[in-house]
Parts: C-alpha cells; structure tokens; sequence
C-alpha cells in the first residue's frame, strides 16, 4: 500500500465532555461535565476549536500505553496538526501491530464496492488488514496479538455510508474475542439532522444494518454506543467499548472535513447532497460519478434534453461509471443553498420525466430505501410532503431511542 496521507484541518467549536461506557448505560448529554476552558462570548468574537476525538489525546493515550494495538482507520484518521494517527501514536511509542481498512481502502482511493486486498503500509511496514469484500469482519487470527482496537474513520452521518457497518462487525469482533475498542470520536458534517424511512429488518444488508432513518443525526462515537444499548450484535452481545468525545463541539455547529472521506465526496456540497442523491444509485441516472461533480449533478440519456449535460468518463474513483461515454441530461446542483434534512424533489422530478419509467429503478433501490413503501409510494405518485408525512410516526419513535445515546 501507498503512503499514509496528510490534509490540513479547518477547526470551531463549543461544548467539551469525556466518557467511557461498556455495557453499561452511556451518558446522557444533560449529565455530560463541561469543558473547565469555556467558550468566550460572540462579543469577543472568539471561540474554542474543536477538537476531535484524535486530538483529545491524553484521554487515550494512558488506555494504549504498553498494550499491542490494532487501528481501523483511513485517510481521515488525522489530527489537526496534520498529522495521521498512526504516525502519531508510533511518535508516542504505542506497539501498533496491524491496520484495518474499510471500503475504500487505508489510502481512501478505490471505488464503491471495489474489492479491497490485504496489504502493507510502505511508509511504516505495518500490515494493512481489508474489511471490506469478503473479510467485513475481522477473524480470530486477525485479531491476535491484539490487546486493544482504535476506531477512527470520519463518518457523514447517513445509514448506506459503510463506515457505521464496518463498527458493527468490528464491535461484534472484538465483543466475541474479549478486545476492548475504543472509538475516537469525530463531529457529524450533517449535524443533528434526522430525516427519512426507516429501514425494515427485511431489507437489512452492508448499506443498512440497523433500523434507523437515513439521516441519523449522531457522531459515530454515539452509533457506537446505540449498536451496544439497543443489541444490534449477534446474539445481543455488547463490546467493551470507551468513546474518547469531540472537545468544544455540539451539532448546530458547520463543521467542514478535512480530507474527502472517499473518493466520491470531494467537498462540503456533495456531503451535504450525500443522502438526497444517493437514491439515484438505485435508478438509471447518474449522480455524477465520472465527473468532477460527484453528488452534485444528476443526469441521464433518458432525461429531457435541458440546458445541462455531462458526459461521465473514468476517473478518480469511478472506474467504470454509469452511462459511461454517454451524454446525460440533467441538473446541476453543486451551486445551491445548503440543505437541511432528506430532499426528495430531484428524485421525484427524474421519475416523472423519464422517458421510460418502467426502467427507472432497479433493485437496489429497495436496499438504499430501506424499504420497498418508496418506491411504491414515488410510482403512485405521492408527493414529496405526502411521502415524508408517512415517516415521521417512526423518526419521533427513533428519536426517543437515540437520546438515550447523545454525547453532545
């Protein structure tokens, strides 16, 4: 594998807190101790920065101390000063003995759905284990010489992002061989935001494991804590698991990644596009992938001809894209206001002016939905306020859950 890769960090922030939790009932925000350096007031027109659960090193560091290490973590496993967690914890001295990767690989680079192969680190030599393909959870003999796990990857904050899957299987991993993880925290892109169908135990696959809404609204440190409350793991099994917290952080905050965290999310926009876009995934139009817009621009050669029009090509990240070498139409989105919450209406729009409906979803829909109500729902022609009256029975049921798991 190729070198570990560096990006600058853009920080704020408010609110500090620091937790450790197993199996027992984790914190809840109004009994989170505040962070003794207090913010000062917008008339001082300064504030703390946030900091990440990397940078929040000296909650970690006395827990690794003389114990054998493994990390799953990639590209966005840094620290404000630039540096990559793995190197700063060799610069500490801690025995890291393996990596663990998830989709996309260590360095981030490879497609959606790429099968990712075992490897080793050229700058550092560490072994580099893929969770991804076939190995989604790590084995036994994977995990020996191991004494403790760190989880670091910067989640997005939507349920088909694979990053909250690979925690389940390494949580589920390390309840099963007696390995205690720890997760060091990092703030949600799209906030406390909680949007969309809830997903349906029949529908359950890598893109979706747990019945929650698209948008779930929490760190992946608070995930964490929600698969270990609620059960999730086979056999209700939980993890000893200690989430290392965001400092000067809460969810109303705009908080801009660092480094892309994967090849197809190259800036603020398509995050926040992310949820509402992905949909197209599962239909005959393109949602940028071949371009320099992914997430960005919808389109497709079965589209009405409109002022807008792209031709996706093989590029960084989409080897083979869809409509590849063929000329779409379709919109651009990358100049829009920020969004809040699941947006329907370009979904919507594409569905009814197709030239073919018949050949507008496949079945991959169903699992990026959730559900098969959806589709059903878009093909009777529900609109977007009548589909969306529909979830909100089971996103205030959610709600009540998830507050038994906030952080911040």
């Amino acid at each position: 594998m190729n070198i570990i890769l560096k990006s600058s960090f853009a920080l704020i922030g408010s609110l500090a807190i620091a937790l450790s939790c197993g199996s027992s009932k984790p914190l809840k925000g109004k009994e989170i101790s505040q962070n003794p350096i207090e913010n000062k007031t917008a008339k001082d027109e300064t504030i703390a920065p946030i900091k990440t659960g990397a940078d929040n090193s000296e909650k970690y560091l006395s827990i690794l101390k003389g114990k054998k290490v493994g990390i799953v973590t990639n590209q966005t496993g840094i620290l404000s000063d630039k540096t990559h967690l793995v190197d700063f914890l060799l610069e500490k001295k801690v025995n890291i003995q393996k990596i663990y990767a998830p989709e996309h690989g260590f360095r981030g680079t490879a497609d959606a759905g790429e099968l990712i192969k075992d490897g080793k680190d050229t700058q550092t030599g560490l072994p580099i284990i893929s969770l991804y393909g076939d190995n989604k959870k790590p084995k036994p003999e994977q995990l020996k010489e191991v004494d403790v796990l760190v989880f670091d990857l910067q989640d997005v904050g939507a349920r088909f992002y694979t990053y909250i899957s690979s925690l389940h299987y390494v949580m589920e991993a390390c309840a099963e061989n007696n390995i205690p993880l720890v997760i060091l925290d990092r703030p949600n892109p799209n906030g406390g935001v909680v949007d969309g169908p809830i997903l349906e135990k029949e529908n359950t696959s890598f893109i979706g494991m747990h019945p929650i809404p698209v948008l779930h609204g929490m760190t992946i440190g608070e995930y964490g804590q929600m698969i270990n409350g609620e059960k999730w793991l086979k056999n209700g099994i939980q993890c000893q698991l200690t989430v290392i917290p965001c400092l000067n952080y809460n969810k109303e905050m705009n908080y801009s990644l660092p480094v892309k965290p994967s090849p197809n999310l190259p800036n603020d926009q398509s995050i926040n596009l992310y949820a509402s876009l992905c949909f197209f995934e599962g239909t005959n139009v393109s949602l940028g992938r071949g371009t320099e817009k992914q997430f960005q621009i919808y389109g497709s050669p079965f589209l009405p001809k409109s002022g807008f029009s792209f031709t996706p090509k093989p590029n960084f990240g989409a080897k083979d894209p869809l409509h590849n070498g063929k000329l779409c139409y379709g919109e651009d989105l990358s100049g829009i206001s920020k969004i809040s919450g699941l947006q329907l209406k370009w979904l919507l729009k594409a569905y009814n002016s197709t030239s073919d409906k018949s050949k507008f979803f496949i079945p991959f829909f169903t699992k990026l939905a959730g559900t098969k109500k959806l589709q059903e729902q878009i093909e009777a022609g529900l609109t977007e306020p009548e589909i969306k009256k529909t979830w909100q029975v089971g996103l205030e049921n959610f709600k009540k859950i998830r507050k038994n798991y906030q952080i911040y």
